[in-house]
């Protein structure tokens, strides 16, 4: 123990002398953090006094406008967490526009103090508009603005009303060929020939859906021949025809109509005999026109293959007229007349069976009589089409007409048929 003693002194010594140099180290540390904090506040405060002069100074300048009073909404920003307003940078940069004191500031404070910049106008206007009161009372009521969501616009529609189109047109068009050859010494006789004919049907409807129906059909159909029998003509005319037929219907029931309907028929060239230049036909001569007041019924059978008309007049007046007098007795116009009027009853059957999308079968039947002389008119087409624009057409047209005079083979009847083929379109 004795040999320690010594070595517990010197420890004891040791201690006892650090201890003040350890005090006097916090001390001096402490007195410089409090003369830094110091100085440094007092750097502030000397900066922020800066800021007030010149802020003086760009107030009561004599460059600068000031507004005579400055009302809550002008001075919210000052006292606002700062914010960058981008109308200061719309005004700082545009021509002919000055800056206010409060904008020119915040414009020193963005270009000097970015840092400070704690948020945009953008984000101000999502929290809600600043609001001042404007009365003070003992008892001031804080009032918590409500955030309203902005309300979502629909995006601009172009909105276009178009009147209902209550018109169709529609029509079809055939150019056929024939080719018949007979050689001089064939053992039955005969005559090469060749042959054209071309038809064009255009159709304009007006139906309005409600009562009124407004059909409109124009037909246009033309033929050639050669005939190495006729001597006096190369070329004659085969298939000659320009028909109209109207009809304005006021709708009754679901397929019958009180109809009024016109009939206008002519052709377009002459037509000469065989070797003879008589002309047993040309443009106006004749002219039939047939206006007629019945009921019209509208066929829709066999699930849609069967389609068309039916026009029954009990009421119908009849027009025919001859451009070449001499022509009068044989259309039944009296000797030296142009026309001749008469009344009577009428009736046009007008339809087209589909067998199949090849075939098809249009079919019109026409009647007129005064019940003391009758017409009638019975067309058929046949239409067979191998593709959209290849068919053949045979078309068979019996006619009676008891004004005429009777012919001896075959009586008040007369017939006309051909076959052909070529190109049709329909539209």
């Amino acid at each position: 123990m004795k040999r320690y003693a010594p070595i517990t002194i010197l420890l004891a010594l040791l201690l006892l002398t650090a201890a003040p140099a350890r005090a006097q180290r916090h001390t001096r540390t402490t007195q410089r953090a409090t003369q830094h904090l110091q100085a440094t506040t007092g750097k502030a405060m000397q900066l922020y006094a800066d800021s007030l002069r010149l802020y003086a100074d760009s107030l009561y300048a004599d460059s600068v406008s000031v507004p005579p009073t400055l009302s809550a909404t002008d001075a919210a920003p000052m006292f606002l967490p700062m914010t960058f307003y981008k109308g200061v940078a719309q005004k700082a940069f545009a021509i002919g526009d000055s800056l206010t004191a409060i904008d020119d500031h915040l414009l020193h404070i963005y270009l000097q103090r970015p840092d400070l910049v704690a948020a945009t106008e953008k984000q101000l206007e999502k929290a809600g508009p600043v609001l001042a009161p404007k009365t003070v009372t003992d008892r001031p009521e804080v009032e918590t603005p409500q955030t309203q969501p902005k309300e979502v616009m629909p995006d601009p529609v172009d909105i276009i009303v178009l009147k209902p189109n209550f018109w169709s047109f529609s029509g079809d068009h055939y150019l056929q060929f024939l080719q018949n050859y007979v050689s001089s010494n064939w053992y039955r006789g005969g005559q090469s020939n060749y042959s054209m004919v071309g038809a064009l049907t255009l159709r304009a409807n007006y139906n309005n859906k409600q009562k009124v129906r407004w059909d409109n059909t124009l037909e246009m159909k033309l033929g050639f021949q050669t005939s190495r029998g006729d001597s006096l003509h190369s070329l004659k005319t085969s298939e000659d025809l320009l028909r109209y037929t109207g009809k304005l219907g006021l709708q009754a029931t679901k397929r019958w109509y009180y109809t009024f309907q016109v009939v206008a028929s002519t052709q377009f060239m002459r037509n000469f005999g065989t070797n003879s230049n008589y002309v047993y036909s040309d443009f106006l001569s004749p002219l039939n026109v047939n206006v007629s007041i019945g009921m019209d019924y509208n066929v829709d059978w066999l699930k849609g293959k069967l389609k068309g008309s039916v026009h029954l007049a009990p009421l119908a007046y009849n027009f025919k007229f001859v451009d070449r007098v001499n022509l009068a007795t044989r259309y039944g116009i009296e000797k030296d007349h142009h026309a001749l009027n008469d009344f009577g009853s009428q009736v046009t059957v007008d339809v087209t069976w589909r067998f199949s999308n090849n075939i098809s079968w249009r079919s019109r039947i026409y009647g007129y009589t005064t019940y003391e002389r009758a017409e009638m008119e019975f067309e058929n087409t046949f239409s067979f089409q191998f593709n959209r624009y290849i068919a053949a057409k045979f078309f068979v047209y019996p006619r009676f007409d008891d004004s005429r005079s009777r012919d001896d083979h075959h009586g008040y009847w007369m017939f006309k048929e051909y076959t052909s083929l070529g190109f049709s379109y329909s539209f």
